[in-house]
């Protein structure tokens, strides 16, 4: 992604999922080798701030924070709406027996009443949504069970604390009644800058839409029905090859709109446009000389010569004729 408004993203991998793979799973091994890919290349180094890994409601953001807690990695995710979290328990009083507390005051998203007063809170004028107010409470924890992505998980289950963040805007486009927006972040120790900072960068994460919609159609992703598995990887490759040379071209092609649509700034050109405009590169593009003429003949058959090798024709639709079916079927003396 990129700086300001935008609809482009750049797609770095892309992976087919088997019915045996596990989502969690698959997602934590394509973060540690984009954070490898991302540290050969000079794009991080020690030093550095932290990566920001935006997810949505459909990935388990908890677990992906104890599978990549040893990496430099910070983890936003969207929480659904009726998620029940939990405060560290109290400290446990002297002389009391026992098996100490695991969880402390439950902290339910639909229940205000459980919310004591937020460690941060931010206010900020949007152009979009309005007034934006969010909210956070740290550290708190999900009660993990042994189920789903910690079925096979060895020993206790870990406390895996965060801070949790809840967004509310005045509205949304289109005269849209806005719902609080949950989110839950892999650090504890937020300011308020870095609130700001997460949930702007959450809402980046609606671009990856506009890319999906290009993707299926207008580049045709979903409409071929292959049934070979490698036959889709490849399409899928070739789809984003395709969206690759778009957005290496947005600075190349001409703004050819409709005459109901509006300018678009110079350099800030839509998917759309550029690909309405890519036909027209050919005289902008280097032309590379053409292929040498050979000065005689090649060794093919003499023009105004008979073809006497004929290619093999083979009919199709109706049977040969035999005498047998030639026959009137009438009885003859004999």
């Amino acid at each position: 992604m990129e700086s300001g408004p935008t609809s482009w993203t750049a797609p770095l991998d892309i992976l087919r999922l088997t019915p045996a793979d596990n989502v969690t799973t698959v997602t934590a091994a394509q973060l540690r080798d984009l954070f490898s890919r991302l540290t050969e290349a000079g794009q991080w180094s020690q030093g550095d701030p932290k990566i920001v890994v935006v997810l949505d409601a459909g990935y388990d953001v908890v677990r992906l924070s104890f599978l990549l807690a040893d990496l430099p990695i910070e983890l936003v995710g969207r929480l659904r709406s009726d998620r029940v979290l939990y405060f560290p328990p109290p400290p446990r009083a002297r002389g009391k027996n026992g098996r100490p507390p695991k969880y402390g005051a439950a902290f339910k998203f639909a229940d205000d009443t459980t919310w004591p007063t937020p460690d941060r809170a931010t206010a900020e004028h949007t152009d979009h949504y309005g007034e934006a107010v969010a909210l956070a409470w740290n550290p708190l924890h999900p009660a993990l069970t042994h189920r789903a992505g910690w079925e096979d998980h060895d020993g206790e289950l870990p406390i895996v604390e965060g801070t949790v963040i809840r967004l509310e805007v005045d509205h949304l486009p289109g005269e849209r009644t806005p719902k609080p927006l949950w989110l839950w972040s892999s650090a504890t120790s937020a300011t308020a800058d870095d609130i700001t900072r997460w949930w702007h960068t959450f809402l980046r994460r609606f671009d990856l839409e506009h890319t999906f919609r290009m993707f299926k159609q207008t580049l045709g992703w979903i409409v071929p029905q292959l049934r070979d598995p490698r036959s889709a990887d490849r399409w899928s490759w070739a789809v984003i090859v395709a969206y690759t040379q778009l957005r290496l071209a947005r600075d190349l092609t001409d703004d050819l709109r409709r005459p109901w649509e509006r300018p678009a700034l110079p350099g800030r050109l839509t998917p759309a446009r550029v690909r309405r405009g890519f036909r027209h590169l050919h005289h902008r593009l280097p032309q590379p000389a053409a292929a040498p003429k050979p000065g005689k003949p090649g060794p093919g058959r003499p023009p105004g010569s008979k073809n006497r090798r004929p290619a093999p024709h083979h009919h199709v639709g109706k049977p040969p004729k035999t005498n047998a079916r030639r026959n009137t079927g009438k009885d003859q003396a004999p």
